[in-house]
């Protein structure tokens, strides 16, 4: 496979989008001012108005075309080219530019990079990849970042699909993000751009951070600091978990690459792109709630329903209102729809496996919010309960206490607690937890000092765990057993004494 930028076209809106002769998919063929063409394009990313790339061929080669257009293309194209010839002055692996230049009769810029072969982006890898795989992948990035850094270079856009793996050969892309270290504090900025790529990885893997910085020391030939190392771990959460709070409280609630948002006087509707849930159909969910026979939960503050919309199997959840005065409490703050919406991007952002978020819908005064609706995927799947109830495998009961003492670890690292722990919030999908009803969920972003406040809750979390088999001792013991394993690796088990206040140890 050949791949040298995000392989799977996504388009952004801009405020700048502005009509353009040789912008969008539908190019075929794409003349150059040296008077040579682009053919064969394919489009792989779009950002409206701003930026477009290709995969095409160009003088019979396989490349990578980057178009700039709309009125500050010359500006970008060129941040990107400079960016390019930094790595490539410095010895750092780029893709080799072949052309740069303009388009004839177009207010545009392009910049022609040679395809590389056999290669595939580091998200892609990293997916794909087990745990040996990935500690070995992120070695290889680290030591690429540590060339950066010693080159005076630093990538403020780092992201793992802004690398190429081919083989052992790490290729740094998008010129766009590579700056000059600046002048002052660059221990500072090498930490925390160092930092910004170990929140990339899964928090399970942030066990790998002292071995991964010892080597970045290594290459630096400078001394590896514990005080150093502490900041880096301190700074990786820190980053981790901005990053997650502005994409989940901020991002998916107006227009973007993930989510298509309306608003209106008297609603606010932000759809998933793909689920066909367009303005005029907002009667579907009303509709899927209206048998009360058949509904999932029919209670005073909430009615749940399974329904099909868009020829999706899905779940329904209305938060009610049941008088003057909860309308009037909950008329100034966010939904529970809302709450539920974000904690299930937050959770898929951090790889913690979730319903699908579809869509939220809230009815609304103007500003005052009234009753609101989540739709999420419908799971057709045992709740944790039916599943240990029903198998009959030894085996099969291991893996999920396993799995999920591994989903509470994760949510421990992560600092989230879900409120709820009941057994019917949580499904087991082939074997893996799935956590559903979010909307008492909470991200605790306190400094540490206030930690104590973040483990009292993850504690009752646990304690919630742990009752719903109170009455069973096999799978209380089972599901000990797995807790004590998970939280010893990181010595949690004895070290902050979680599992004994919680009496699970």
């Amino acid at each position: 496979m050949t791949v040298l930028f995000e392989p799977s076209m996504t388009t952004e809106p801009d405020p700048h989008s502005q009509n353009n002769s040789v912008s969008g998919a539908a190019l075929e063929r794409l003349g150059l001012d040296d008077g040579s063409d682009l053919t064969e394009l394919a489009l792989v990313r779009a950002v409206p108005g701003r930026r477009y790339v290709y995969r095409a061929r160009w003088q019979g080669q396989d490349v990578y075309a980057k178009l700039f257009t709309g009125k500050n293309h010359a500006h970008y194209a060129g941040r990107d080219l400079a960016g390019v010839q930094r790595l490539a002055a410095a010895g750092i692996e780029t893709p080799p530019l072949l052309f740069q230049g303009g388009v004839p009769d177009a207010q545009a810029q392009i910049l022609v990079f040679l395809a590389i072969g056999q290669a595939s982006n580091a998200e892609q890898a990293w997916l794909g990849y087990d745990a040996r795989a990935r500690f070995t992948l992120a070695q290889r990035l680290v030591q690429t970042l540590a060339r950066h850094h010693q080159a005076g270079l630093i990538q403020t856009d780092l992201y793992f699909k802004n690398f190429l793996v081919q083989g052992e050969v790490v290729y740094t892309l998008d010129g766009d993000g590579i700056r000059r270290l600046r002048v002052l504090f660059q221990q500072r900025q090498r930490l925390r751009n160092l930092a910004t790529l170990f929140s990339k990885m899964d928090v399970l893997d942030d066990q790998w951070i002292p071995e991964l910085y010892a080597g970045y020391c290594r290459q630096l030939n400078v001394d590896c600091k514990p005080a150093d190392l502490a900041l880096l771990r301190v700074l990786t959460q820190r980053i981790r978990s901005r990053m997650a709070s502005a994409y989940a409280d901020k991002k998916v609630f107006r227009t973007c690459t993930d989510v298509q948002v309306t608003r209106r006087f008297n609603y606010f509707l932000a759809v998933a792109r793909g689920f066909g849930l367009a303005p005029a159909s907002l009667g579907l969910l009303d509709a899927a709630l209206a048998e009360p026979k058949v509904n999932l939960k029919n209670g005073n503050t909430c009615t749940i329903a399974k329904a099909a919309i868009a020829d999706r199997q899905v779940v329904v959840k209305r938060y009610n209102i049941k008088d003057f005065w909860h309308g009037l409490n909950r008329a100034f703050r966010p939904s529970r729809a809302a709450a539920s919406w974000a904690n299930a991007h937050r959770l898929l952002i951090s790889r913690i496996a979730t319903p699908e978020p579809l869509a939220l819908m809230e009815e609304r005064l103007g500003l005052l919010r009234r009753r609101a609706y989540y739709v999420s995927e419908y799971l057709e799947a045992p709740d944790a309960l039916q599943f240990f109830a029903q198998s009959s495998s030894p085996d099969d009961r291991k893996t999920v206490a396993r799995n999920l003492a591994t989903l509470f670890y994760r949510l421990y690292l992560l600092k989230f607690s879900h409120g709820d722990c009941k057994a019917t919030n949580i499904k087991i999908v082939d074997l893996s937890p799935v956590l559903i009803d979010l909307d008492g969920m909470q991200s605790y972003r306190l400094p540490r000092i206030f930690d104590c406040l973040f483990k009292r809750r993850h504690i009752k979390d646990l304690k919630r765990l742990m009752k719903n088999w109170e009455h069973d001792a096999a799978i209380t013991a089972l599901l000990k057993q797995a807790l004590q394993l998970e939280y010893a690796s990181q010595g949690l088990y004895r070290g902050d004494a979680i599992l004994i206040r919680a009496g699970i140890a």
